[in-house]
């Protein structure tokens, strides 16, 4: 038997699978469990440039959860360059600066869950 945790629109269920002896493939899962509480978003950081954010908003394009951190405040980014690597259903996904500038802010960290839109970072 193998013990999985599934989340479903927001609901997180905790489900036993037995393994067939002849093909390997499920036979049988039991009911799952009464609905967890789902894990709540991280709240977002604020900005964490000294001299406020920038006037251009870096956003996720897709939900996910921030895998890793390309660029730091201060850094100068070419139209293209990646600022922040985004994870979603197990693949990287780069979200780049939309124009030639300097990194403002970054109002993310490195495991923050993000929707859709969020504003990830800002230049200048």
């Amino acid at each position: 038997m193998k013990n999985y945790t599934i989340t479903v629109n927001g609901n997180v269920y905790d489900v036993t699978v037995e393994e067939g002896a002849s093909s390997g493939a499920p036979v049988a899962a039991k009911a799952p469990a009464a609905p967890k509480a789902a894990p709540k978003a991280a709240p977002a950081a604020a900005p964490k440039a000294a001299g406020g954010a920038g006037s251009v908003k870096i956003e996720a394009g897709a939900a996910g959860k921030v895998f890793k951190l390309e660029k730091k405040v201060g850094d100068a980014v070419k139209k293209g360059d990646a600022v922040v690597i985004i994870e979603a259903m197990k693949m990287e996904i780069p979200v780049v600066a939309p124009q030639d500038g300097t990194v403002a802010s970054v109002d993310v960290a490195v495991g923050d869950a993000v929707e859709a839109g969020a504003v990830l970072a800002t230049l200048n």
